[in-house]
């Protein structure tokens, strides 16, 4: 399968210097045996950098532009101007079908202002949603949360959405067969939350072919209780942020205890297998590339301050997604989602109609 990408040349905090290397680094890594790239950004800047990474530059197009998006443009100014930008570009032929998918390091609001007015949404979606995987300690290593900070409030049926979708990533990028998902609460027990998600519970407990856990916590993201964890933005984005603040405490505390003392620093050195496991395992550039899931075509979000290597399993992550039809796998389970509602709507005009014909007959 040829599959074409558009990528901003100039996301991210290093940019073109880290985007171009991060990009020949996956093209060496893929085992697509036709992968082309359209990139998009200040075309001097640019074809400098493809002097150092000869594969990429065989297969790829320089698209200049004049404005360039930066970490400091406004949603609002990328949505009025950026359409001539690089990112704006990158998105647009994405949209307009020379490109399969848009990936990008830059400026996660522009970017996903600009993806909404561009790519628009699906059908059944009301707004897009953030994910971000996790890795775990059992179960299939890893753990997939959603929303991470794209919508701070959400009703009971965005809930029902972002489970839906975090399902099909689940099954269709890392083909888990049945994935399970798990609806985010301060308890386990069916009485606890409040109305939003326990209207979400009520609904995602009665889909079809659905495998709803439940409920979960906060110490059941890293544990691996569930494939997948549901949740509002605002809950998911502290939730990250407290869990990526405790890895880095663990890990600079046993950085100063293991340097402190002959003792530790011994230890250290037998213990050395272990700690580069646990390194490699924990490492970010591993989980790299978050998607705007509930868009009609794919866009992945690399973070901001990744190296090549981040940037290189970003793309891993489109070229997956593109290859295993992801949009079609949420467009069904959607269908899927509405039918039961209209059937189950259906059943309760029926019932209350055979309710008002009793009282009549009485």
């Amino acid at each position: 399968m040829s599959v074409t990408l558009a990528i901003d040349a100039m996301g991210g905090d290093l940019g073109v210097s880290m985007v171009i290397p991060g990009t020949e680094l996956a093209l060496k890594k893929t085992q697509v045996k036709d992968l082309r790239f359209l990139l998009y950004g200040d075309a001097p800047a640019i074809h400098i950098a493809l002097e150092d990474a000869p594969l990429l530059k065989a297969c790829s197009e320089i698209i200049h532009t004049d404005v360039i998006v930066t970490n400091y443009t406004k949603p609002a100014v990328a949505v009025r101007s950026g359409r001539k930008s690089n990112l704006g570009m990158a998105i647009e032929a994405v949209r307009d079908g020379r490109a399969h998918a848009v990936v990008s390091a830059g400026n996660t609001g522009a970017y996903m202002a600009l993806s909404k007015v561009l790519l628009k949404t699906l059908d059944g979606i009301n707004r897009p949603a953030i994910p971000a995987v996790m890795p775990t300690t059992n179960g299939h290593g890893r753990t997939i949360v959603l929303d991470l900070g794209a919508n701070i409030e959400c009703s009971a049926i965005n809930l029902v959405q972002f489970a839906l979708m975090g399902e099909a990533f689940a099954s269709r990028v890392f083909n888990i067969n049945r994935p399970t998902v798990g609806l985010l609460n301060v308890g386990s027990e069916e009485v606890k939350g409040h109305a939003g998600v326990q209207e979400a519970f009520q609904i995602l407990r009665n889909i079809d072919d659905f495998n709803f856990h439940g409920f979960v916590e906060g110490t059941d993201i890293m544990a691996g209780t569930t494939d997948v964890v549901v949740t509002d933005g605002f809950s998911g984005n502290i939730a990250l942020k407290a869990i990526e603040g405790t890895t880095r405490f663990v890990r600079d505390l046993l950085q100063k205890c293991m340097s402190s003392s002959w003792r530790g620093k011994l230890g250290y050195l037998i213990a050395k297998p272990a700690f580069d496991r646990v390194k490699q395992v924990s490492d970010a550039r591993h989980y790299n590339g978050a998607v705007f899931l509930g868009l009609r075509h794919i866009a992945v979000k690399s973070h901001g301050g990744t190296d090549a290597i981040g940037f290189a399993n970003a793309i891993g992550v489109a070229v997956s997604m593109v290859q295993s039809n992801f949009i079609d796998g949420v467009q069904n389970r959607l269908r899927l989602l509405q039918n039961q509602q209209e059937q189950n709507k259906l059943e309760q005009e029926r019932a209350a109609a055979e309710i008002r014909l009793t009282e009549t007959v009485v």
